[in-house]
């Protein structure tokens, strides 16, 4: 049976359900839900023209999947105006922005079950390419309005400075 190392004393995995997001340095506030940090190289394969029956394997380029985050829908307004940075209606021929105004760092924090910070991961350069400004409406349903962001991201990285105490 091979333990957690990180800290000798914890045997249970973590839970999914102890999360912070923020970006621009501020915590956003009602997150209910993360998409899973993804990322898929390409295989490229190549063939010796002295080897023909066989090939060799070698990297490609990396891509890293949407970050999407949920929420329900309150007074807060922080999905929104990321989203209306990329795209606002009427905002006319030549009203564009510079990329580094839409586009930010996202951090990710997963917290234990006492509350303590155990890892941390940072998303580069992310923007939203999709905004969902409220789930469907349902009379008939007794369910809580969704707002949904989806980020497109140029990479991430774990915070190898971020520990569990013991």
């Amino acid at each position: 049976m091979n333990e957690i190392t990180l800290n000798p004393g914890r045997f249970d995995p973590y839970k999914n359900y102890k999360f912070r997001v923020k970006w621009d340095g501020q915590y956003i506030p009602g997150i209910t839900r993360v998409s899973s940090l993804s990322r898929t190289t390409d295989v490229v394969q190549v063939q010796e023209g002295v080897n023909p029956d066989t090939s060799r394997k070698t990297t490609g380029m990396t891509r890293f999947g949407i970050i999407t985050l949920e929420r329900a829908l309150t007074g807060d307004l922080a999905f929104e105006k990321w989203a209306d940075l990329v795209w606002k209606l009427g905002a006319g021929l030549g009203a564009g922005i510079t990329r580094m105004e839409f586009r930010k760092d996202v951090v990710i924090e997963l917290y234990n079950e006492t509350g303590h910070l155990v890892r941390a991961y940072k998303a580069y350069r992310c923007w939203p390419s999709h905004y969902q400004a409220l789930s469907g409406l349902d009379a008939g349903n007794n369910a809580l309005l969704v707002e949904r962001l989806e980020l497109e991201c140029e990479g991430w990285q774990r915070d190898l400075s971020v520990t569990e105490i013991a």
